[in-house]
């Protein structure tokens, strides 16, 4: 029992020291950096076929040194998708709720914009036909490393079976070798990445 413990103790400090370097490269990047990283990605996942087909398409405010997502959350609305955006819940859980629009944003837990509402419930994830993440980092396994919240390991088991479940990364120096991301077993897979380009 002690190696064991050993072990998972070894996982959590592995993911917090990659967590902390990820973050400090992430700090590093300028407002236009992270501007243009949004625009690339924007092109990019919207040139896709599964997006292009999907009626309901689960996203998220970006925030911090995340790569921007306003310009895609907005050209999806314009194209009439039905864009859902997390709201934290008070057990560190997902709850959806439709995208309005920047005006219908509030600072939720954490400072993180959110949607007023109508709440949708946790299940309304499973309507997505495609489902974008936030993501420090991926390997090529599907090992996602977040912020450490655990909210998208809990969420992401909701997804349907078959729906692309797509980290968006801001270059792929953030896609890893497999193992280099420390596996827990209460962490849930991506399906694949989309990375910003210069």
């Amino acid at each position: 029992m002690g190696a064991v413990e050993t072990t998972e103790l070894d996982r959590v400090h592995a993911k917090r020291e990659l967590r902390g370097r990820l973050l400090s490269a992430r700090a590093e990047l300028t407002p236009e950096q992270l501007s243009a990283a949004g625009r690339s990605l924007a092109a990019q996942v919207l040139a896709r076929p599964d997006v292009t087909a999907a009626r309901t398409v689960a996203l998220y405010v970006s925030a911090g040194t995340e790569p921007a997502t306003g310009r895609l959350r907005a050209e999806l609305r314009s194209r009439g998708v039905n864009v859902l955006l997390p709201v934290l819940r008070p057990d560190g859980d997902l709850d959806w709720a439709p995208d309005l629009g920047d005006a219908s944003l509030v600072p939720g837990r954490f400072g993180i914009k959110e949607p007023v509402g109508p709440w949708l419930g946790r299940s309304a994830l499973a309507a997505a036909q495609v489902v974008l993440v936030p993501a420090l980092a991926v390997d090529s396994s599907g090992a996602r490393l977040g912020r450490g919240g655990g909210s998208y390991d809990r969420a992401l088991p909701r997804v349907a079976s078959g729906v692309p479940v797509l980290a968006l990364l801001h270059t792929v120096s953030e896609v890893l070798p497999t193992g280099v991301i420390a596996v827990e077993d209460h962490d849930a897979p991506v399906t694949g990445w989309v990375a910003a380009t210069p």
